[in-house]
């Protein structure tokens, strides 16, 4: 059977993946002043990053309507898997169940199968990679459905940025009992739970707390060597490979990607901002 899988754009996946004619990536919003820009592969992160450090307000997104989910959904494939934001951050997920109604009210039946990654950026590309490699397997469809939501439930995301101002003032931290006190330059260390954000741990400094962040993913992971380790960036490269080595000195993986982040990522990570997510 043939396959296809939509993703929204807060997925990071490698540039080699949004250039395979499988995936297909449904964009975002990306809203600062009144600069409107869709969060697409015409995406300009250093443009969008001055923008966003000139700005005395706080960048937005908006989720994509259903109707653009219901066009991703007509094509030849037999298959459709879907992988949206976590629906606790976004209503992403909410729009692409909208689009799957409307898809089958006007075209008709299809396999089509709604995601809820419980994550965001790497996250979801850890979750859309595996639905390939299922896919690819031979699988039928239910039976990667059962697999990958399996996957799912088992992946951790865990996250250290410079700021949570953004995530906080979109109520993105609803969360997180208490905000440290930035003036004292604590870090907080967060992971994704259910898909909400909770605070895992903490260090003075980023540095600090990346260097925590690489003891608990450590400390927390099961089979390793089975599994695909994923880093989002923020415009940090050399910063997401001193967190992948300080793992892989901890624990082996099959594989590890280390990518840029797209808009969406951009806009609540912030610049400097690494993801992991296992």
């Amino acid at each position: 059977m043939s396959y296809k899988i939509v993703v929204d754009s807060c997925c990071d996946l490698p540039v080699e993946y949004r250039k395979n004619p499988k995936f297909q990536v449904v964009p975002l919003i990306l809203e600062i002043d009144d600069n409107i820009i869709v969060d697409d592969d015409t995406f300009d992160q250093a443009d969008y990053l001055a923008k966003v450090a000139a700005s005395e307000n706080c960048a937005k997104t908006a989720c994509p309507s259903p109707e653009l989910y219901m066009d991703a959904f007509d094509c030849d494939a037999d298959d459709v898997y879907v992988v949206t934001l976590s629906s606790k951050l976004s209503g992403s997920y909410n729009s692409a169940l909208l689009g799957k109604d409307l898809f089958h009210e006007e075209k008709g039946e299809k396999n089509i199968h709604i995601i809820d990654s419980l994550s965001a950026c790497c996250g979801e590309a850890n979750i859309a990679l595996k639905a390939m490699e299922l896919a690819e397997s031979g699988l039928s469809f239910s039976d990667v459905i059962t697999e990958v939501e399996k996957y799912r439930d088992e992946m951790a995301t865990y996250f250290v940025l410079d700021s949570l101002d953004t995530l906080r003032k979109n109520g993105r931290l609803t969360g997180m009992k208490a905000l440290v006190a930035t003036t004292l330059n604590i870090k907080p260390v967060c992971i994704g739970t259910k898909g909400e954000i909770m605070q895992k741990s903490q260090g003075i400094g980023i540095r600090k707390a990346l260097v925590k962040m690489t003891e608990i993913v450590a400390a927390e992971i099961e089979n390793p060597e089975t599994k695909r380790l994923m880093i989002t960036h923020v415009n940090c490269y050399e910063r997401a490979c001193v967190v992948r080595d300080l793992i892989l000195k901890k624990v082996p993986f099959k594989e590890t990607i280390i990518v840029d982040a797209a808009g969406v990522s951009t806009t609540y990570a912030g610049k400097g901002g690494i993801v992991v997510t296992c």
